[in-house]
C-alpha cells in the first residue's frame, strides 16, 4: 500500500524490513519525529525495486577493486568469493537487511571475477624492451586514418627480431600517410617496435593498459615499403567480418570525400563511420575546447537520432496508407525497422564502448514499444551497464564508459524527477503559445546541455585536465542544426548511396558541418574558453562519481548527502598538491619547478606528447616550442642544473664528472645511466625508471615525498615487472660522495 507523507508517495515494506531499517536511528539517539522521518526516507529508498540500479555499481566497483590490486589476483580468488557471497545470499533471502548486503557483496565480487577472467582471456606476450628492427609478417585487422599519417594493427604471423623476444600477437604500427594496406591483406615489413606506452605520469592514464586488453603487445612504426604476399591460410571468419565491415566503411567514406572536402568530410565520415582521426589538430581541439567533442564520438546521442528518424518516417510512411494504419501495428513495425537500423549503424561505427551502451538502451527502449511496455528508465541505464561490462570490464576505467554513464544516469534522473512537465500539455494560453514556437524544446535542450554538462565536468577535468566554460553556449547554438539537419541528411544519403544519389545529401550535411565548425571555432576563442584544470587524484573522482550516483538514485532527502561528496571531491580535486619534480618514463626529459611557480624543462630528447601531458597536468598553457620552459635552465656538454623552488637545485647528469659534481652539490640527480650507490643527493638512475617509469617528487620537510608510475610490489600482465637490481631500495642510499674510479668502472665507462 502506498501512503502520501508531503505530496510524496511512500511504497512500504514488510513490517520486519520496517523495524529493521529503524534500528540503526535508535542507536544514534535521535528524537523520535527525526528518527520517524529518517525512517520513511530509507524505506522509500529501498523499496521493492529501488536498489536494482546498485548491482551494475557494486559490479563496476569489484572491477575497480581489480585494476586497483599491485599485482595479478590468483584465478580462483574471486570466484570462490563470488559464491560464497552468493550462498549467503541464498541463505539471508528472509532477511531485511542482510539479504541485499549480501547481494551486493555478490555482484562485488563478481565485477571482480570477470575482470579477471578476462585478462586471462585475453593474456598474450608484451614486449618489454625496445626493438630497433623487427621482421614481421601477417594479416591486417584495423586500419585507421590520421591527419598526418595512417596506423594499422598487425596480427602477427611471423616474427624474427633483432633481439630475442617472445613473439607477439598483435602489434599497432604507424605507416606513411596513405599507405596503409587494406583489412584482411597480408603483408610482410620491416619494423621497430617499442613496449606499449606507459603512464606519461604518476597517476596518469595506462596507455599499456589498454593495448593489453585489445590484445596488442608492441606499437612502432614500419620503415620502408610494405609487401603484399600471399596469406598462408584463408581468412578466418573474423577477418572476413572485419575486412566486409572496413571495406563498407571505406567505400562510404569515399563517397562522402568525393563530395565534401578537408575537415567537413572529416567530420561527416567520423558521424557515420566512427572514423574521427583525419580532423586537423585546430579544429578538433576547438570541438573539444567548446565542449563540442562529444559530436565525434557516436553514442547515446547519434544512435537515438538514427532510430528516431527510422522510426518516424516509417511510422508516418505507413499511417499513410488506411489498410495498414487501421489492421496492423505499425508502431511495432516501425520500431522493428528501428532497431535493425540501430544495429547496422553499431557496427559500421566500430562499436566502441559509447555506442554499446546507447545501442543497448536504444534497443531496449525499442522492444518496450514492441512489448507495449515504457523502458527509459533507471532499469534501462542498469541493464546497458550490466551489458557493456560484461563484455568489456575494462572499459570502466576509460574517459568514454564514465563520461557517457555519467551524462546518461543524470539525464534519464532528471527526467524521472522533473522534467516531465515539458511534455505536459500546457494549460493556459501562454503555454500553449510557448509550445507552439518550440519554447520547451529549447528549454529541454538548455536544461538537458546543463545537466549532462555538469555531470561529466569532473570527468573531464580529471583525464584531459580542462573545463568548457562557454559549453552550454556551444550546445545552444549547434546542436539544434546537428539534430534537424546534419544527422538527417547523413541517414539519407546512407540511404540513397546505393541508388547513386546521395552527393546531394552529403553537401547538405557538409553545410550544417561549415556551421558547427564555426560555432567551435569562435567559442574556442573567447576570452577564457579553455578552463585549465591542474592534475588530482583517484580518490577524487570515486569519491565524486559515487556522490553523483548516489544524488541520481536515491529519490528521498538523502540523496543530497551525494551532493555533498560531490562538493568535497571538488574541494579535494581544487587542493590537490602538483610536484615538484617530474622524470619522464625513459630519464630523457625532466621538470623542475623553479621560483617562480612554473615548470621548467631539463631533456636529452624531445617528447612533445609527454611534455603537453605535463603542462597540462599542471595547468599551464604553454606549448612544447614555448621559450620559457628553458628560463633558469643551465646547460654544457656534462649535463643540465635547474633550480629548485624553495631552494637548491636539481641535476640532469650524462657524464661522470657531471654526476661527481652534482652528487655533492643537488638535492636530486636523474640520469640515463646505472649510478653507483653512495650519492648524498636523491638519485633516479636507470634501475629506477626502467622498473618504475615516469617518477614524480614533491618537496617535504626531510626530503622528497616519491611517487611512481608502477609502484614498488606491482606486476600486471600489461606492465611486468623486471628483474631488480641488487639494490633493496628502489632509491639509492644518501650517505657519501661516490668515487671517479667507482664510476668510471661501471655502466659509465661505454660513454
Amino acid at each position: 500500500m502506498d501512503d502520501k507523507r508531503g505530496g510524496r508517495a511512500v511504497t512500504w515494506l514488510p513490517e520486519a524490513r520496517k523495524r529493521a531499517l529503524g534500528e540503526p536511528w535508535r542507536i544514534a539517539g535521535l528524537a523520535d519525529g527525526t528518527r520517524a522521518k529518517l525512517q520513511d526516507w530509507l524505506i522509500a529508498d529501498v523499496a521493492p525495486g529501488r536498489l536494482i540500479p546498485w548491482l551494475p555499481v557494486a559490479f563496476g566497483a569489484g572491477i575497480i577493486l581489480y585494476f586497483a590490486a599491485e599485482h595479478e589476483p590468483a584465478w580462483w580468488a574471486g570466484l570462490a568469493l563470488t559464491t560464497a557471497a552468493a550462498l549467503a545470499a541464498t541463505l539471508l533471502r528472509a532477511r531485511p537487511v542482510a539479504f541485499p548486503a549480501a547481494v551486493a557483496l555478490a555482484a562485488l565480487a563478481a565485477g571482480f571475477t570477470i575482470a579477471t577472467a578476462k585478462s586471462r582471456l585475453v593474456a598474450h606476450p608484451v614486449l618489454t624492451a625496445p626493438v630497433f628492427s623487427a621482421q614481421l609478417s601477417g594479416f591486417v585487422e584495423v586500419r585507421e586514418e590520421r591527419e598526418r599519417s595512417d596506423r594499422i594493427v598487425l596480427r602477427v604471423h611471423r616474427m624474427d627480431a633483432s633481439r630475442p623476444t617472445e613473439k607477439l600477437e598483435r602489434v599497432r604500427l604507424s605507416v606513411r600517410k596513405g599507405t596503409a594496406p587494406a583489412i584482411g591483406a597480408f603483408v610482410e615489413l620491416r619494423a621497430r617496435l617499442n613496449p606499449p606506452l606507459a603512464p606519461l605520469r604518476p597517476g596518469g592514464y595506462d596507455f599499456a593498459r589498454d593495448l593489453y586488453f585489445q590484445r596488442i603487445g608492441a606499437s612502432g612504426f614500419v620503415l620502408g615499403a610494405i609487401r603484399h604476399a600471399t596469406p598462408p591460410a584463408p581468412l578466418d571468419w573474423r577477418l572476413r567480418y572485419a575486412s566486409a565491415i572496413g571495406g563498407l566503411r571505406d567505400g562510404i567514406d569515399a563517397r562522402i570525400r568525393a563530395a565534401l572536402a578537408g575537415d567537413k568530410g572529416a567530420i561527416a565520415s567520423a558521424l557515420i563511420t566512427g572514423t574521427r582521426d583525419a580532423i586537423s589538430a585546430p579544429v578538433n581541439d576547438a570541438m573539444y575546447v567548446s565542449s563540442l567533442g562529444h559530436v565525434l564520438s557516436i553514442s547515446g546521442y547519434h544512435m537515438a537520432v538514427v532510430a528516431g528518424v527510422v522510426f518516424f518516417a516509417i511510422r508516418a510512411g505507413l499511417a499513410l496508407i488506411p489498410a495498414f494504419a487501421n489492421r496492423y501495428p505499425i508502431k511495432k513495425w516501425a520500431a522493428a525497422a528501428a532497431l535493425g537500423m540501430a544495429a547496422f549503424y553499431l557496427l559500421l561505427s566500430g562499436a566502441e564502448v559509447a555506442t554499446q551502451r546507447a545501442f543497448i538502451m536504444t534497443a531496449i527502449v525499442l522492444v518496450g514499444v514492441i512489448c507495449d511496455r515504457p523502458a527509459l528508465t533507471l532499469r534501462t541505464i542498469a541493464v546497458a551497464a550490466f551489458g557493456v561490462l560484461l563484455i568489456a570490464p575494462e572499459a570502466v576505467v576509460h574517459p568514454s564508459f564514465q563520461m557517457s554513464f555519467a551524462a546518461t544516469l543524470a539525464l534519464v534522473a532528471a527526467y524521472e524527477r522533473g522534467l516531465p512537465w515539458l511534455s505536459a500539455v500546457p494549460e493556459t494560453s501562454l503555454g500553449m503559445r510557448v509550445a507552439l514556437w518550440g519554447g520547451r524544446e529549447f528549454l529541454g535542450l538548455v536544461l538537458a546541455s546543463l545537466v549532462a554538462g555538469l555531470a561529466t565536468t569532473l570527468f573531464a577535468a580529471y583525464h584531459f585536465h580542462r573545463l568548457a566554460p562557454y559549453g552550454l553556449l556551444s550546445n545552444l547554438l549547434a546542436m539544434p542544426i546537428v539534430s534537424v539537419l546534419v544527422m538527417p541528411a547523413g541517414l539519407v544519403a546512407l540511404v540513397a548511396l546505393p541508388f547513386g544519389y546521395d552527393s546531394t545529401f552529403w553537401r547538405l550535411m557538409g553545410g550544417g558541418i561549415d556551421w558547427m565548425i564555426a560555432v567551435a571555432l569562435w567559442v574556442a576563442s573567447l576570452p577564457g574558453a579553455v578552463g585549465r584544470v591542474q592534475a588530482f587524484g583517484a580518490v577524487s573522482l570515486l569519491l565524486a562519481s559515487f556522490g553523483l550516483v548516489t544524488v541520481c538514485l536515491l529519490r528521498s532527502p538523502l540523496r543530497w548527502g551525494g551532493a555533498v561528496l560531490m562538493l568535497v571531491a571538488g574541494l579535494g580535486a581544487w587542493q590537490a598538491r602538483q610536484p615538484d619534480v617530474l622524470v619522464s618514463h625513459d630519464a630523457r626529459m625532466v621538470a623542475v619547478r623553479n621560483p617562480d611557480g612554473r615548470l621548467a624543462l631539463m631533456k636529452t630528447g624531445q617528447d612533445d606528447f609527454t611534455l603537453r601531458e605535463w603542462l597540462a597536468a599542471d595547468a599551464d598553457a604553454r606549448g612544447p616550442a614555448d621559450d620559457t620552459l628553458v628560463q633558469h635552465i643551465r646547460c654544457d656538454g656534462a649535463g643540465c642544473t635547474a633550480p629548485l623552488q624553495g631552494g637548491g637545485v636539481v641535476a640532469l647528469a650524462q657524464t661522470a664528472e657531471a654526476l661527481v659534481d652534482d652528487c655533492a652539490r643537488a638535492l636530486a640527480v636523474v640520469t640515463q645511466r646505472q649510478a653507483p650507490p653512495g650519492c648524498k643527493a636523491l638519485v633516479i638512475d636507470r634501475d629506477v625508471w626502467r622498473r618504475y617509469g615516469a617518477v614524480a617528487l614533491t618537496r617535504s620537510a626531510d626530503g622528497f615525498d616519491i611517487v611512481f608510475a608502477r609502484p614498488p610490489g606491482s606486476d600486471r600482465p600489461w606492465a611486468k615487472a623486471e628483474q631488480q637490481s641488487e639494490r633493496t631500495s628502489p632509491i639509492p642510499a644518501r650517505d657519501a660522495t661516490p668515487r671517479r674510479e667507482d664510476i668510471e668502472a661501471g655502466d659509465w665507462s661505454s660513454q
